[in-house]
């Protein structure tokens, strides 16, 4: 159990993140099928969301720039991407995520979305992250398999200098040998111990990059126990991605999360989140 959470802060409007506040979820398909899909999965984040009382954020990518193979599908392209988010937003009112892998990308998005998200081979990408950082936007970055937790002090940095505080880490697993992650659970801590407020990745966590020949394997049946670990480590975000029909996605089948198992997850989720940030408070 950590000794630590990242201080509080306001996080989209008046949700408070950090200290004893609740995790926040990050949820969505991984890339835009289509409209319809968006739309369902979105109503029904919304409603188990509400419910349970979770601050939520949607999340789809217009392009997964980084496939293991050129001829998997990618997504439907930044205008459409565009499109997308705006339904999404007028329909339910959410705070939105995307992928950015371009700094041409980062002005057309800046009156679309709330969180601008660096995939995890680019979090070193220095112009990425600052003109991110510039619009006022949040940033999420995802940390790298490859980098070690005390280097993303300088995503930090690079973030306040380029004039904003509004700054994520998402952990998503450490390479571990070849076609491999593995979540170590140091992570946390250390990347508090800097007061960077930590989102989870609980599905690509359970990733095996390039297990299946041309595409990313995974071991979906982990990932509850994998979130589960992480929770009792005082995190400040969770994200998943979820959808209808998991083997029939279009990006990461093996590791997408069925979304009518979501809701008895998270209720679970919750009473350790209660517990453990509640313990965490106490020694401190």
């Amino acid at each position: 159990m950590s000794d630590s959470t990242a201080k509080i802060r306001k996080f989209i409007g008046e949700t408070e993140i950090g200290g004893d506040k609740p995790f926040f979820l990050i949820a969505g398909p991984c890339v835009m099928e289509n409209r319809e899909l968006l739309d369902r999965v979105c109503g029904e984040m919304v409603e188990i969301c509400s419910e349970l009382k979770i601050p939520y954020v949607f999340k789809s990518s217009f392009d997964k720039a980084n496939r293991s193979s050129v001829n998997s599908y990618r997504g439907p392209g930044l205008k459409e991407g565009i499109s997308h988010l705006e339904f999404i937003k007028k329909k339910y009112k959410v705070p939105v995520l995307t992928d950015i892998h371009e700094t041409s990308q980062i002005e057309p998005l800046r009156d679309v979305i709330d969180v601008y998200q660096i995939p995890a081979f680019l979090c070193r990408q220095t112009d990425l992250i600052a003109e991110s950082a510039k619009t006022g936007r949040w940033v999420n970055v995802k940390k790298g398999q490859f980098l070690s937790p005390q280097d993303c002090r300088h995503i930090k940095t690079k973030i306040q200098e380029s004039g904003s505080e509004k700054y994520l880490v998402t952990e998503r697993g450490t390479s571990f040998g070849y076609g491999n992650l593995v979540f170590d659970g140091r992570v946390i801590p250390i990347l508090h111990n800097y007061d960077i407020p930590v989102v989870f990745d609980g599905t690509h966590s359970a990733q095996l990059p390039g297990a299946a020949g041309n595409i990313t394997g995974g071991q979906r049946e982990y990932i509850p126990s994998i979130v589960r670990s992480a929770v009792a480590l005082g995190i400040e975000g969770i994200f998943m991605e979820v959808h209808p029909d998991p083997e029939k996605a279009l990006s990461d089948a093996t590791t997408q999360y069925p979304i009518d198992k979501i809701k008895d997850l998270l209720k679970e989720l919750i009473g350790l989140d209660r517990y453990v940030k509640k313990e965490i408070l106490n020694r401190n």
